[in-house]
């Protein structure tokens, strides 16, 4: 890349670890659509975006741990079942064709919630299910491990329409679900031969300073409009180029 297209890279960076930790994500989505947006091969996007997702969703996590909002009854179960099926999902290596495909239309998650729902209203708290736990545990670990994600951006918005958990709650927990999940799938990808690439320090101190920021002004009131409208678009270019090109 050339020296502008870095810098840019680097904002963006900066940019996906703001706000993804100020809402309990550890940012792997938003890692993998930079990744896309700048063709960077499917080999380097997975671990790197797992790696980045374990110091930003752990910053993440001690912040609203600290506020108190984080629920471990609920956390366990999920927890539970999504570790073993993420290293099972990080040791698969699936056609890169398949992958962009998938990723792209897994792209549109969090661009649907950043721009429609960024604030889904919770007025009276549920009871949780530990089937149900258990069930969504399993499936989000295993698409998790497969694409290099940590499943925050599809278990936030579950645990909300499922009403078990208010937003600090669900920020708290999809943190460390993130967490355990990327180091599971990071373990799996490690025992297929992936190996990290050296030159991601700077991306971890980036995406560590972002994540830190976001997680600290996202356990307080906080106003991400215009963030979230940039990083919506930012993923909307990245499911376009994953969906629709070759390239």
């Amino acid at each position: 890349m050339t020296t502008e297209l870095m810098i840019l890279f680097y904002c963006l960076l900066f940019a996906v670890a703001f706000l993804y930790a100020s809402v309990g994500h550890g940012g792997a989505s938003g890692y993998l659509a930079l990744g896309a947006i700048f063709d960077l091969a499917k080999e380097i996007m997975r671990p790197t975006a797992l790696l980045l997702n374990l110091f930003v969703s752990l910053t993440s996590f001690i912040q609203f741990y600290r506020g108190k909002h984080f629920l471990f009854k609920i956390f366990l179960p999920l927890a539970i079942a999504s570790i073993p099926m993420a290293f099972i999902g990080g040791r698969i290596n699936i056609d890169t064709a398949i992958y962009k495909m998938a990723l792209g239309l897994l792209l549109l998650i969090p661009i649907i919630r950043f721009l429609f729902f960024p604030n889904i209203p919770v007025t009276k708290i549920r009871k949780s299910n530990i089937g149900i736990s258990i069930l969504l545990g399993a499936t989000i670990g295993f698409i998790s491990g497969v694409i290099g994600i940590g499943g925050g951006i599809i278990l936030s918005p579950l645990l909300l329409l499922l009403k078990w958990t208010d937003q600090k709650q669900t920020a708290a927990i999809s943190a460390l679900f993130i967490f355990v999940n990327s180091l599971s799938g990071l373990l799996g990808q490690w025992t297929k031969g992936v190996a990290l690439n050296t030159g991601m320090i700077s991306y971890v101190a980036v995406a560590f300073v972002g994540g830190f920021s976001g997680a600290y002004f996202g356990a307080m009131k906080f106003n991400q409009n215009v963030l979230r409208i940039v990083l919506a678009i930012v993923l909307i270019l990245a499911s376009y180029k994953l969906i629709f090109t070759t390239a």
